[in-house]
């Protein structure tokens, strides 16, 4: 597959998300930055591409040298806004705080990228007497050091590469046991991650962490090129694998939980490929089955259809999956909703995921990614649309959601972003998430105004989830534009 496999992992990951609204982050500012620079040195008009990059099979057989290696490019910032922590349904306390966000951005092409920064809230009322003028929910654990490393990818061609940074969105390679996973969800949780992935002749694996700091979340898929073993290397790899995919959550940080393991057997066959430069079209087929080792009884399958469409200014993704599930096994257990499901599952039954029944059954997955942009994509980070959402609908009523929508105004002055999330739809305790944030960019783009608002959930010590909302606005400046 010449999209899912290899790049579009990290290339998913570098995607905006961060925060309590999940806002835009600034790798997309960044990525215009660098866009510009470049530009400067090599005097290629914006939007179009230098005629090697229009021969990525030439292009990769030259060696980069010092004369044509990229530079080292940087961005500098400073936010700072209010926060408003407020409580629901009276649960709690009101807390006000003045939220500093300083962040330094360094790349050289795009095989060396690190981002710093951090969010730090000092205290103006609420929390009690006595509270410590710093947030101390943010810097508690050892865990939380992690939100420092906002961004970090290391890469060689398609040998290897490695990202670590909040997770947003990410799934492992087939998606059947870690799909659409945030790390991110707890408001009182803030790790660092890391996906490292690697390929040695047909074999392609893809291993991560959800916390670099504690034993919490983690996992890895091995995938088999078949065609690749029994006919040789071909020109396109990846068109018929096998691969087998174990997730573990050790239960140890950001509260205890009891721990829970995954296994999953894949299969993919391509059915029909067309491809034209950087341009082309893809679809697949896909199947599998798993289970949870130990535990006899519980297992699911399933079956489905995905397809790909990258162009210039486009790129598509879909998939559409019938799956079945027994004995409380589910697909895409470690979802978007985990870091809550993990103490409180929603629904008619209250419990940790890991002890709760999930009723025998069967439901209909489909999954689309769209990014569009009027000039050119810019590698999948740069866009004026990205739309992403994720639907399951099962047999007995039930019905989970989560989505984002961001779209880039006015000449990339105007960034909105709108994203929700809706567990247990059509049963008692269904479970909702919504967000939103804006940034508008004025004074020749210097200078932008910020906002943001949503809901929140947080894990308590008796494995409840307590209520909460945010809102914010503020004022920031760098060195983009």
């Amino acid at each position: 597959m010449f999209i899912h496999w290899d790049w579009a992992v990290v290339l998913l990951l570098l995607l905006p998300g961060k925060g309590w609204a999940q806002q835009a982050s600034s790798w997309e500012e960044f990525e215009e930055t660098v866009r510009r620079l470049e530009e400067s040195i090599s005097d290629t008009p914006a939007g179009e591409a230098p005629e090697a990059e229009a021969r990525p099979e030439e292009d990769a057989l030259v060696p980069t040298t010092s004369e044509t290696a990229p530079p080292w490019t940087n961005v500098l910032r400073m936010e700072a806004s209010t926060l408003t922590l407020l409580p629901r349904r009276g649960a709690g306390s009101e807390e006000g705080f003045v939220q500093l966000e300083p962040m330094v951005a360094l790349a050289k092409g795009e095989w060396i990228q690190l981002v710093l920064g951090a969010q730090v809230r000092l205290r103006l009322w609420g929390g009690g007497k006595g509270a410590s003028p710093v947030r101390k929910e943010d810097w508690d654990t050892l865990s939380d050091w992690g939100q420092l490393l906002r961004l970090l990818t290391v890469a060689d061609a398609s040998l290897y590469s490695l990202w670590a940074g909040t997770l947003e969105d990410y799934s492992l390679i087939s998606g059947h046991l870690v799909r659409r996973y945030r790390n991110s969800l707890n408001p009182d949780y803030h790790p660092a991650g890391v996906v490292v992935t690697g390929a040695l002749g047909p074999l392609y694996a893809e291993a991560f962490t959800s916390d670099v700091f504690a034993a919490r979340l983690v996992g890895a898929e091995v995938a088999l090129d078949v065609q690749h073993v029994l006919l040789g290397k071909a020109k396109y790899a990846k068109r018929y694998v096998l691969s087998v995919s174990v997730a573990h959550d050790w239960g140890k940080a950001a509260g205890t939980s009891k721990p829970l393991t995954l296994a999953h057997l894949n299969a993919m066959a391509v059915v029909f490929s067309r491809r034209k430069g950087i341009e082309g079209l893809e679809v697949h087929l896909l199947g599998g089955w798993g289970g949870r080792p130990g535990e006899g009884g519980a297992w699911g399958a399933v079956a489905g259809v995905g397809v790909e469409s990258v162009s210039a200014m486009m790129d598509l993704r879909g998939r559409l999956e019938g799956r079945r599930q027994h004995g409380g096994f589910r697909q895409g257990a470690f979802g978007p909703d985990y870091e809550l499901a993990r103490f409180q599952v929603a629904g008619p039954v209250a419990g940790p995921l890991a002890d709760a029944p999930f009723p025998d059954g069967y439901s209909a997955y489909g999954e689309v990614i769209l990014s569009w942009d009027a000039e050119r994509l810019m590698g999948m980070r740069q866009r004026h649309v990205r739309f992403s959402m994720g639907v399951e609908a099962f047999n007995w009523g039930r019905v989970d959601v989560d989505g984002r929508l961001e779209v880039q105004l006015f000449h990339r002055n105007l960034s909105v972003g709108v994203g929700g999330l809706a567990t247990g739809m059509g049963d008692s305790g269904a479970r909702y998430l919504v967000s939103g944030d804006v940034r508008w960019r004025f004074l020749g783009g210097k200078l932008f105004l910020l906002g943001q608002g949503g809901t929140l959930l947080y894990p308590e010590a008796a494995g409840t989830l307590k209520p909460g909302a945010f809102a914010g606005m503020g004022l920031g400046v760098d060195n983009v534009r």
